[in-house]
């Protein structure tokens, strides 16, 4: 349980360091973001958690 609680921190931490020095980059990303079509997000967040996924595998190995 502590491992998830430090990579949930973690992971508020690096997103909102984005917001804070990139605030322009992260608007326009929102932005394209609701242009996209709906499967273009699930195939995104599919890819990005399976590399996610890889990243947390290869670290505890």
């Amino acid at each position: 349980m502590t491992t998830l609680l430090m990579a949930f921190g973690l992971m508020l931490v690096i997103e909102g360091s984005l917001y804070a020095l990139f605030p322009a980059f992260m608007r326009r990303a929102m932005a394209a973001l609701l242009t996209m079509g709906e499967m273009q997000i699930r195939i995104s967040a599919v890819i990005t958690a399976g590399i996610g996924l890889g990243l947390v595998w290869l670290a505890q190995s």
